[in-house]
Order: C-alpha cells, then sequence, then structure tokens
C-alpha cells in the first residue's frame, strides 16, 4: 500500500483526527487484530459478539500507528468516525481512485469466485496483477482487497458478493470496475431479494453504480441479461454457448476424462480452449474469462496456454482418486444451480461401481426451500444415482423423491452418522459427490473419506 497520513485518511472517510496526529504515516490498513504490522491502521469493528475497540491495545503491541473508531482510544492516534466500517469503505474507494488501477469486477448468483479465479490466469502475464483472496467479497473483503494492493499493482480482480439488496450498489462504488463480469442470474439469496427479477436488479448495479466508460461483460444465454443488451449507456459484451448472437461463442463441447475441450470464436478470432474441470458450467466461467481477456487485448494463445493450466482454489469443485474410489468434494456453496451442475458432472465421470450423492440443505431459498429441494431431488434421479445421502431438514424432501424413484436413500442430521453410514457402502470403483454450502460441515465427509478409503 502506498503510504498515507492519518489527515488524509480522514478527510476521504469525513472523520476527525487531533492536529498533532494529522502526519502520523499509515502504511497498511487492517482490521483483525493479530494480523496487525508495523505501520498499519486499526480499523476497530464492532460484531455481534466482539468489538474491535476492545483490541486496541493487542494493535499497538503488534506496531499499529493508528486506529479508526467510534469511540477516541488513548492507546493510538484515532481517526474518529460514526462508522468504522462505513468509513473503511469510504477510505478504500479513494484510494482506489488514487491508484489509478485497472478493476475487473465480478458477481453473479453462481460461478463467481472460479470465474475470478480464470480471469486472474488469464490477465497475469499481461498485468501486474492483484486479486481478491478466497472469497473476500463483502462490506469488510473488498475494502481488504483494496488496502492490500501492492504499490506495483497495475489491475485488481475483484469479487462482488450479495445477499440483501443494496449491497452490490455499495461495493460497486468502491471499487468502481472498468469492466463489470455477471456470470449469471440464478435463485441463490432469493430469501432476500425477492425474485430472480430482483436478483437481476442487484446485479445489475454493478453497471449502474461504477465508471461511465464501464464495459459490461455478461453471460448471454441468460435471457434476463440478454434482454438488458440495449439498455443503459454502458457498452456490453455477451458470451454464451447456445446464444449465436453472442459476441464470444463456444461450440463443438466436448467433455473429456479430464476437462472440458471446445470451440471459441469473436473479436474476430477463433480458436481452441481446453480447461481442466468438468462440466459445462466451467466453460461458461471459461468463457467469461476469454472474453473479458479479448476485450483488454490479451492474446487467444494467451488465454490457451493460462486456463490449460488452471487450478481451482479452496473447497470448490475438486476431483481425486484414491484406492479405486473416485471422489468429487465441492463443499463451498450450494444451490440450485451449482448442485444441479455438481450432479452434472457426478453423472458425466466415467465410474465401475456405483454413483454416490451426499448433499447438503441449500440454504437462503425461502419460502420456496422445499419445492427447490423436492427438484433436486428429481435431478438427482434424472443424473443416475444409485445412492443418496441428504443432511439437513431442507434435504428430507429431495430424499423423498429419491426414494420414491426408487433409488437407495438415506437421510442423517450429522455428519458422522453419514460418515458411519459411508463405512459400510462405499466400495473400490465407486463415485461419491460431496456437495454442500460450508456452514453445513460436509467438508469433514470429504475428508473423512479421503483420509480412510
Amino acid at each position: 500500500m502506498k503510504e498515507l497520513t492519518l489527515k488524509q485518511i480522514a478527510d476521504w472517510c469525513g472523520g476527525t483526527v487531533a492536529p498533532e496526529y494529522e502526519t502520523v504515516p499509515v502504511t497498511g490498513v487492517e482490521s483483525d487484530s493479530r494480523k496487525v504490522e508495523v505501520g498499519d491502521l486499526f480499523v476497530a469493528l464492532r460484531g455481534e459478539r466482539v468489538d474491535g475497540h476492545d483490541f486496541i491495545p493487542s494493535a499497538k503491541t503488534l506496531g499499529a500507528s493508528a486506529a479508526l473508531v467510534s469511540r477516541p482510544s488513548e492507546e493510538l492516534p484515532c481517526v474518529v468516525v460514526e462508522s468504522p466500517l462505513r468509513a473503511y469503505g469510504e477510505i478504500a474507494k479513494h484510494y482506489r481512485e488514487m491508484t489509478g488501477v485497472k478493476v475487473v469486477g465480478i458477481t453473479g448468483s453462481v460461478g463467481k469466485t472460479t470465474t475470478k479465479e480464470m480471469i486472474a490466469s488469464v490477465l497475469s502475464r499481461d498485468f501486474k496483477l492483484y486479486k481478491s483472496e478466497g472469497n473476500h467479497n463483502n462490506e469488510i473483503g473488498l475494502p481488504m482487497t483494496v488496502m492490500n494492493m501492492p504499490e506495483d499493482t497495475e489491475l485488481l480482480v475483484a469479487e462482488l458478493g450479495t445477499n440483501h439488496p443494496g449491497e452490490i450498489a455499495y461495493l460497486s462504488a468502491i471499487a468502481q470496475p472498468d469492466y463489470a463480469v455477471i456470470t449469471n442470474i440464478g435463485i441463490a439469496h432469493i430469501e432476500y431479494l425477492g425474485s430472480r427479477e430482483g436478483i437481476l436488479r442487484e446485479k445489475l448495479d454493478i453497471l449502474r453504480s461504477s465508471l461511465k466508460n464501464t464495459v459490461g461483460i455478461f453471460n448471454g444465454d441468460e435471457p434476463l441479461l440478454w434482454n438488458v443488451r440495449d439498455k443503459g449507456t454502458h457498452k456490453k459484451y455477451y458470451f454464451g454457448i447456445d446464444n449465436p448472437s453472442c459476441d464470444v461463442v463456444a461450440s463443438g463441447i466436448q467433455e473429456l476424462d479430464d476437462g472440458m475441450r471446445f470451440h471459441v470464436s469473436g473479436f474476430h478470432h477463433e480458436f481452441e480452449l481446453f480447461v481442466p474441470a468438468l462440466g459445462r458450467h466451467m466453460v461458461y466461467n471459461a468463457l467469461a474469462a476469454a472474453t473479458v481477456g479479448l476485450a483488454m487485448g490479451v492474446k487467444p494463445e494467451t488465454i490457451q496456454n493460462e486456463l490449460s493450466i488452471f487450478r481451482n482454489t479452496g473447497m470448490r469443485q475438486k476431483i481425486y482418486e484414491k484406492n479405486g474410489m473416485t471422489i468429487i468434494e465441492d463443499c463451498y456453496n450450494a444451490g440450485p444451480e451449482s448442485t444441479e451442475a455438481a450432479l452434472g458432472v457426478l453423472a458425466s465421470v466415467k465410474t465401475s461401481g456405483k454413483r454416490i450423492e451426499v448433499l447438503g440443505d441449500m440454504l437462503e431459498l425461502g419460502e420456496k426451500g422445499a419445492e427447490y429441494h423436492r427438484d433436486m431431488g428429481k435431478k438427482a434421479v434424472e443424473c443416475g444415482a444409485d445412492m443418496m445421502i441428504g443432511k439437513g431438514p431442507l434435504m428430507k424432501n429431495a430424499c423423498e423423491e429419491t426414494e420414491r424413484a426408487g433409488i437407495e436413500t438415506m437421510h442423517f442430521d450429522t455428519s458422522e452418522d453419514i460418515m458411519r453410514a459411508l463405512d459400510n457402502c462405499l466400495r473400490d470403483g465407486d463415485t461419491v459427490l460431496v456437495k454442500a454450502s460450508h456452514g453445513t460441515n460436509l467438508k469433514d465427509v470429504a475428508e473423512y473419506i479421503k483420509a480412510n478409503f
């Protein structure tokens, strides 16, 4: 981070600082007192269980030079504001403007983080690039990402998430993307956003709340996004598989044992792409990355090379082979779209044994949650599963559908019970999918399988 003074910071966020501290230098910003480094501004955030103001002495011990607070402290020079969280966002917004970096912002119902990683891979050869870590995509994670940029950063690739109205507008005002990517419009977080149209309005704020010359990069196979192509003044490029009118189109898709191969046409280029990840949804993620790359002048051969060695991060879809079994681990996020995509991967993997689904509840689906889970049970049947193991009260609805279809079905409330059941049924040659949101703790089941079979 470029060095700032407390006066600059106070001016940016509308805070107050004592005159004798105005020239105190700040070389970093940190909201976790355990990670404070010498010269940092410590942001004293208040949460449900803890109050950052209580950790100001700890931050001082680690070398913090000042604190951003809502109530003054005698421990450190302070910038006093009404809300440290909102002030954090204002500081990040002004810092992004000061640095003049280009920004690619990514949002959408599913696929944001994988698409972010693919875009970063495609652009990493041509730019000094920094990207948000993991899914640091909220009102804390995005400012953290902006303030953590190395001084020589030319391009920031940032994920913008939401589950309540107004959040994308707020985050977009901070990031001010030059390129705004929307991966899709699904039903994740529909409990809070009301409808797919409500989700569309929220996602489109990434364009409406950004710069006048921001370029949209949208999924053209999504009718809700395609229907806004002539609205507003922003330039838009579309990628797709089924819509031949898109600017960048994938065709000739082949699902191989080790990934997806397809032909790409767009921006006066024709080339082949291979992505070492399974599923049609991965083609969309790669198309989004290719479209951003082409729009920014990246050569097709660079896009080819970088995506051919792409590796997914965190707990997103990973496929392991161990002792004759195949394990598909996808324990970061679970909504109807991502779960259906994971079931498609399970159906496509060659196996000599049973196809076993271990699925946890899909959350934040509102009053139609039971209906969406019943639909998922029907899709589980369609993918040719031999066994269904569900966890959580909502997943009971899916289990009822698989049981009705004659598939061997079990339902449990704990991961430990699932582990015991797998001890009795997993055999060499089987393929098992473990798919759930991080909060359901099915990650423990995937780790158990890898450690004990």
